[in-house]
């Protein structure tokens, strides 16, 4: 094979000496390797991911992240030039036939090679054919997109994003793009980022705010979704949000993005939860069929253990548990299960508007009581207790959840309208409640936390034509975390932050 190879290229270069090259069609590498037709003059442009030199022919493997299979390139040996390395960037030029080989479809026969790019491969920190773990790529931010699981994770993160906002706008959802920049703190944990401009000169004892008050980076959209909601039925946002969490944890982040969703004219928590439902294995259908191969990169080598293949496809399935909040923690004081989380004595407990938290007293005896705020370990547990399917848990404590969550009413345990999605392996994915239109229940419960004159203007949306309504969000790197099976939520972002090499 060889031998015709080499006679090929003898008589490419008489032909190349008699007439000037066509103009090449561009392809990118996979439409080049789904091609099902040889093409006699292609051009494709990417980066060197191997050479391979022999006697007779030079063998190129090229790709330019539109696909996680490289593209193997046939050349004559008298192409190659010492620029022509791994990590380099090229344009070939040549026939598009196909392969002899089995394992691909399609090979590109090159007539020329144009390095555009050349690369050091001594200082370059990735190495030819080299699977790197995740924990070293993180160091080098602005180059691992480079790397095979990284440029598959994007590939994926693209795809995800695509078909969240096909959901949205294939059910009738409007997409609003709500602020960044907001004053107000939705979930009122005081985590918020603080905006100040840098070039101001403070002269003054008293400081003056850029925008006359102070301004925070956004932790959640979904109170300027509800003002939406009062003109459109149903609308969603998909944008980034921050929280200034001081966690240098597997699964925390300082900022991420948030797909939040509001639905008008709806009393029934089902309701939203069937939305959260359906968004998650749409979503993950879509994900599955069009990124088959880097889905399974991550399947096969990031997570081999975990046979996250399988319980996903178990999950897409069937229907997600529900189990109501006291329901979870009288299985949680049932559980043999000793967990890290012990609160002896106390119960920590948030309050919105107050201070972070208060302390409730309750039975040294128990290791868990109702009030009490669920951790991760004990969401992990009650999802493996309801058979490692995702868990619904719905009427949290009314003191546990923020001012805007909508009062059952019942006793004596009093609770509101709110539900966590809880998934194997992670925890809490979404959140959400049926949000309380009832101006009077608000106006009261917003002079006890002190929050009227702030949340006004969250009152005159009582006033004029409310309905009842909800929604819910999702943290999207969370979802990728889980999907994939990754155990660092900072290996499922294009760029960890605050990397000791560079902060970008």
């Amino acid at each position: 094979m060889l031998g015709a190879r080499a006679r090929a290229w003898g008589g490419w270069r008489v032909l190349r000496r008699c007439v000037s090259l066509p103009r090449a069609v561009r392809l990118r590498v996979r439409e080049a390797l789904g091609a099902r037709e040889p093409a006699d003059a292609v051009r494709v442009q990417g980066w060197v991911h191997s050479v391979r030199s022999q006697k007779e022919v030079l063998f190129l493997h090229i790709n330019d992240g539109s696909s996680l299979e490289h593209l193997q390139v046939v050349a004559n040996p008298s192409l190659e030039n010492r620029e022509l390395t791994f990590g380099s960037a090229v344009e070939v030029q040549g026939k598009l036939v196909k392969s002899p080989h089995r394992k691909q479809n399609m090979e590109l026969q090159a007539e020329t090679i144009r390095v555009v790019g050349p690369c050091d491969i001594w200082s370059f920190p990735l190495k030819m054919k080299e699977r790197h773990p995740l924990e070293y790529v993180r160091q080098f931010p602005h180059l691992r997109c480079r790397n095979n699981t990284l440029g598959s994770l994007l590939r994926i993160r693209s795809e995800a994003t695509a078909a969240i906002h096909s959901f949205f706008q294939d059910n009738g959802y409007v997409h609003i793009h709500t602020p960044i920049i907001t004053s107000n703190d939705c979930e009122g944990a005081g985590e918020l980022f603080q905006i100040e401009a840098s070039s101001e000169v403070i002269q003054s004892a008293e400081k003056t705010h850029f925008f006359n008050v102070p301004a925070f980076l956004t932790v959640s959209g979904q109170l300027h979704l509800e003002v939406m909601a009062g003109a459109f039925t149903h609308v969603f946002t998909f944008g980034p949000t921050f929280r200034a969490e001081n966690s240098q944890s597997r699964r925390h982040l300082a900022e991420f993005y948030m797909v939040e969703a509001e639905l008008s004219f709806t009393e029934s928590l089902q309701d939203i939860m069937q939305v959260m439902e359906d968004l998650f294995k749409t979503v993950t259908s879509t994900v599955l069929s069009k990124c088959p191969c880097d889905v399974e990169l991550f399947h096969k080598y990031v997570a081999p253990a975990q046979k996250t293949k399988d319980r996903l496809e178990q999950i897409l399935k069937n229907k997600f548990v529900t189990i109501s909040y006291s329901e979870a923690v009288e299985i949680l004081k049932q559980a043999s299960q000793t967990f890290t989380f012990k609160p002896e004595g106390f119960c920590w407990v948030s309050c919105h508007g107050q201070d972070a938290q208060r302390q409730v007293p309750r039975s040294p005896l128990l290791s868990l009581q109702w009030g009490c705020d669920l951790q991760t370990e004990h969401e992990k547990y009650l999802v493996k207790h309801c058979g490692e399917v995702p868990v619904f848990v719905i009427n949290y404590p009314y003191d546990l959840k923020p001012f805007y969550m909508r009062d059952n009413e019942d006793g004596p345990q009093h609770t509101v309208a709110a539900v966590d999605l809880l998934v194997p392996g992670i925890g809490e994915l979404c959140g959400g409640s049926l949000r309380e239109e009832r101006l009077p229940f608000l106006e009261s419960r917003l002079q006890r936390l002190g929050l009227t004159d702030a949340y006004q203007w969250y009152l005159d949306l009582r006033k004029f034509g409310s309905v009842p309504h909800g929604g819910f969000g999702m943290g999207f790197e969370r979802y990728l975390q889980y999907i994939l099976g990754v155990d660092n939520i900072k290996d499922v972002i294009p760029f960890p932050r605050f990397s000791h090499s560079c902060l970008l």
